[in-house]
């Protein structure tokens, strides 16, 4: 049986298993369902697909509800790709926004991870 030092089991609070994030299902997925953040007054954003896109607005599909939304595209805040979540440094985000920055340390606050 090996024993695990004190630096292997600090480690475990820092760094988020990344075994399934990275597969390309999980990549093909993200991409086809074209996931942006849009804001909610209930969670601050929510996570949702978009359907269609005009000039000045954003038609969505809520992922938590189903429900369709019409927003205005300035409110409409790009999604990080899978590989990305819970990720320890933020400044590797793809898209370091506000909505981003908040899910993160929200997903890593609930894993047991330092946020």
């Amino acid at each position: 049986m090996s024993q695990r030092g004190p630096q292997d089991e600090a480690e475990r609070y820092l760094f988020a298993d990344r075994v399934h994030l990275g597969s390309a299902a999980t990549q093909a997925d993200w991409t086809a369902r074209r996931l942006v953040w849009v804001p909610s007054a209930r969670h601050g954003f929510e996570a949702a697909s978009v359907l269609e896109e005009t000039p000045d607005e954003v038609t969505v599909e809520l992922a938590e509800s189903g429900r369709r939304a019409t927003v205005p595209k300035a409110d409409v805040q790009r999604m990080n790709p899978p590989k990305f979540a819970k990720v320890e440094d933020m400044a590797e985000l793809t898209c370091l926004n506000e909505a981003s920055v908040l899910h993160n340390l929200k997903d890593r606050y609930y894993s047991g991870l330092i946020y």
